[in-house]
């Protein structure tokens, strides 16, 4: 039988209504009564109601960090994952923090959920975060992004690959001012994106004709492209670390005289919804969010036959989307 609070009770000698009191924080109680009550329970091994429920509640928790809500790809990503992980009956608390800012604000809060699993993306998690992760038994998984520095397992589009797409595509066009605005300059999308973009086109002879930042806003992406476009020899078509910057860079394109594509190309990646619209008809690299997301379930849900600190990744393929745009 498990310990009851009328046991601890009387073993404190106090009443049951202090019992509650004492696990209940903020609550009006003599400290040192609520000490003895307390080193009773842990005695006798009671837990209060309140803790049981809120164990059976993060029991099927998995807690998502995110740090780019305002991207139009990452409420898609949210969706999918929240529907995901409703299906095999689990619950997903979404926490967001402002891009750029300290992930590690948020460890007592995650820690004292006690989810199953962490997941990650557009945030960057700090080594401190993930030991604390560990050290606790949660598993922590990293979505749309690698960092080499933390022992956990990722989950991502091969960026670098849609990088080598978008130039060959260009390339194969006709294309010779060629374009490039990328994202947050330390992060694994905007560095393998960059890579394959800037690979592709050596092997074709070519080099960045231009090459601004837009920090994966629709702003940054409005002034880059702008920039660009305002030069007395500009580019003939630009590649965008994200769609959002893509649709910028068509808007900055329009309110300049220029039509798409044919005075400017241009290419975004992620697909998302906007990138279909017929006033853009996006040419973009698609992210397989679907196939990402059960990677990521099926990671959580491994249990035990998946290390917690198990580092495995899995790149999973894009798919260029060609419409009007380019």
């Amino acid at each position: 039988m498990k310990p009851t609070a009328k046991q601890v009770a009387h073993e404190a000698d106090v009443s049951i209504s202090a019992v509650s009191r004492a696990f209940s924080p903020g609550s009006s109680i003599d400290p040192a009564k609520r000490q003895r009550i307390l080193q009773v329970a842990a005695q006798l091994g009671y837990t209060s109601p309140a803790r049981r429920t809120a164990e059976m509640i993060s029991a099927g928790t998995v807690t998502l960090v995110a740090g780019d809500l305002a991207n139009p790809f990452y409420p898609l990503v949210l969706d999918t994952l929240a529907k995901a992980l409703q299906a095999v009956g689990r619950q997903l608390l979404v926490y967001t923090i402002a891009p750029g800012t300290d992930m590690d604000q948020l460890t007592p809060q995650i820690l004292a959920a006690r989810p199953n699993a962490l997941v990650v993306t557009s945030a960057r998690l700090t080594s401190d975060m993930a030991r604390a992760c560990r050290q606790h038994g949660i598993r922590v998984v990293l979505l749309n992004r690698i960092q080499s520095d933390v022992r956990v397992n990722a989950v991502a589009c091969d960026n670098h690959a849609g990088g080598r797409d978008a130039a060959t595509f260009l390339m194969a066009r006709g294309r010779r001012r060629i374009g490039f605005i990328g994202g947050i300059l330390d992060t694994s999308t905007h560095r393998d994106r960059a890579a394959g973009f800037r690979e592709a086109l050596q092997a074709g002879g070519q080099s960045l004709f231009a090459e601004a930042a837009g920090g994966y806003t629709y702003r940054g992406g409005y002034v880059a492209a702008q920039a660009m476009l305002t030069q007395k020899t500009r580019p003939d078509a630009v590649f965008c670390c994200n769609d959002i910057m893509a649709l910028a860079a068509i808007d900055a394109a329009r309110e300049l005289g220029l039509s798409t594509p044919d005075d400017l190309s241009v290419i975004g990646f992620d697909d998302i919804p906007m990138a279909k619209w017929t006033s853009y008809r996006l040419t973009t690299i698609r992210q397989p969010i679907t196939r990402m997301i059960n990677e990521v379930v099926n990671l959580i849900e491994a249990g035990a036959a998946v290390a917690i600190d198990d580092t495995a990744t899995s790149i999973l393929p894009g798919k260029l989307m060609v419409r009007g745009s380019a």
